[in-house]
């Protein structure tokens, strides 16, 4: 009785611990930002990644995420140079020292959406999301546990907006903890 006991109350901290780690909330005026990226040519995807990035799919970040070169991230998805150079018909062949280059992505939304896909579209979407978690390593190396967090994260916040139409123009967002990096 007491091990059924104490198995009923592992299950329960486990759920409890498992259910911490994901959710939503009201993000005033969210739900414009959402219907601004769909109007720019944006998806259901593009707001997933966005969401997962920042609470108000904004560029409100320290300049390049506080990193450089190759490392440095730009627009509402804080794509990094490296992806956006190899990849991208805006930024393609620019050595890596152009990183600054990168920043219009700040202020134009539909070309750091066209620059996001087009980038998905060059590697496919295993290597997207590995490039873009982890710049050249990753795609040297796409299945590590980490990129495999990141994708699932994104994957689970997709399926949340896709669940019911009013999550892309209301003020909800979700989120899932993916460690930092």
């Amino acid at each position: 009785m007491l091990l059924k006991y104490l198995s009923f109350i592992f299950f329960c901290v486990i759920g409890l611990v498992a259910a911490a780690d994901r959710g939503s909330y009201i993000v005033p005026g969210l739900g414009k930002r959402k219907q601004a990226i769909l109007r720019s040519g944006g998806g259901i995807w593009d707001i997933a990644i966005a969401m997962l990035e920042n609470d108000h799919l904004s560029t409100d970040y320290p300049y390049g995420d506080n990193k450089s070169g190759d490392s440095a991230n730009f627009g509402i998805f804080k794509q990094n140079w490296f992806m956006l150079r190899t990849s991208t018909s805006q930024f393609k062949g620019q050595p890596a020292s152009n990183a600054n280059n990168g920043a219009v992505l700040n202020k134009n939304l539909k070309a750091d959406i066209k620059a996001r896909q087009e980038s998905q579209n060059f590697y496919g979407t295993d290597k997207w999301f590995a490039g873009h978690r982890n710049g050249q390593s990753g795609l040297s190396n796409p299945y590590t546990q980490d990129i495999t967090n990141y994708k699932n994260g994104v994957n689970w916040i997709h399926d949340q907006l896709a669940k019911d139409k009013k999550y892309l123009t209301d003020d909800t967002r979700f989120w899932i903890y993916v460690v930092p990096i």
